[in-house]
């Protein structure tokens, strides 16, 4: 009896490995067919019972926008990151006496989801350089590393600018993933920007994890936990030691969190985590009633005054503070 009990849970442990490693390679290494699976929040109680069982399929993100959708001034440039990955990016140049503001996007995202941040940044004067990073648009690869392996793909794209594009300095604007990449670039590649903007932050891997299962009403016991180490044995790192909340502590430029309220993929509670590891200068701008969206399309005067305030702080020497709106 206690025989047939042990081989159960072990038969038991066993597939549910096997499920979680699935559901991770899915999740990491993104595909060039098939339907993309909906949103977790938006799935159906058969939808769900499908994500777990068969896998999610994310198609590799994409589009047929050019770049001349952003200004009729801008252009394509390759960069080569030193792992032999090529980023592909939009570059709009409004004169080298300008502050470049560099964007990155987020987890199945690509650089055209950013077109509305990238248009207001102009409007305050500003040139912008719009970054895919690896397995997303106009880069090389169909993987991701949820902002672990970006971070190589941020340095790369600050290197790039430092030797080629010479502007008086670099605003570094992540969101969601991307601001992750920023971070942890900040940490482990000693990027040095003037300040930093990170919306919609997750403090912790394994917390951003349970937050999807929790989206899709499941508990997410021990699915998150397996989740997470497989997929960072997918693509080669430590999922669980990929916390932003650690990599906050090495910001020490200025840097200005802005979150939604209503966000269920990175909640306000976990930005705020982030924010308060900050030992610098640093702001947080929460837009209420907000989710896990783009604040620029949304709320696009709010947020243009939120970077507008923050940079010219940022200039003068920036007193912490915190704002709400």
């Amino acid at each position: 009896m206690m025989m047939g009990i042990v081989i159960v849970l072990i038969a038991g442990f066993v597939v549910l490995n096997v499920l979680a490693y699935n559901r991770a390679h899915n999740m990491m290494y993104f595909s060039r067919e098939g339907s993309q699976t909906s949103r977790p929040e938006a799935l159906t109680f058969t939808g769900r019972l499908r994500a777990v069982l068969a896998g999610i399929n994310v198609r590799r993100p994409g589009s047929d926008t050019n770049p001349t959708a952003l200004d009729p001034n801008s252009r394509r440039i390759p960069i080569a990151c030193p792992d032999g990955v090529t980023l592909g990016t939009w570059y709009c140049d409004r004169g080298r006496d300008t502050r470049l503001a560099i964007l990155f996007h987020g987890y199945t995202g690509e650089k055209s989801d950013l077109l509305d941040e990238a248009r207001i940044l102009l409007d305050l004067g500003m040139s912008v350089l719009l970054v895919d990073f690896r397995g997303s648009g106009e880069s090389s690869e169909s993987y991701t590393g949820i902002g672990f392996d970006e971070a190589i793909d941020v340095a790369a794209a600050v290197q790039f600018a430092t030797d080629e594009l010479s502007h008086a300095s670099l605003i570094l604007f992540g969101q969601s993933m991307g601001a992750v990449a920023v971070m942890r670039a900040i940490t482990d590649f000693n990027v040095a920007p003037e300040a930093v903007i990170a919306e919609a932050v997750f403090d912790t891997m394994l917390n951003t994890v349970r937050n999807r299962f929790r989206s899709m009403r499941l508990p997410s016991f021990p699915c998150a936990e397996l989740l997470v180490f497989w997929g960072g044995r997918n693509t080669g790192f430590n999922g669980f030691a990929h916390n932003p909340v650690d990599y906050a502590r090495s910001v020490r430029c200025p840097i200005l969190f802005m979150h939604g309220s209503n966000d269920v993929r990175a909640t306000l509670d976990e930005g705020r985590r982030v924010y308060a590891a900050v030992p610098g200068k640093k702001d947080f701008k929460e837009f209420s009633y907000a989710g896990h969206e783009s604040y620029a399309s949304s709320f696009p005067d709010d947020w243009k005054q939120a970077i507008a305030d923050f940079l010219q702080i940022a200039e003068t020497g920036m007193p912490e503070k915190q704002v709400s709106g």
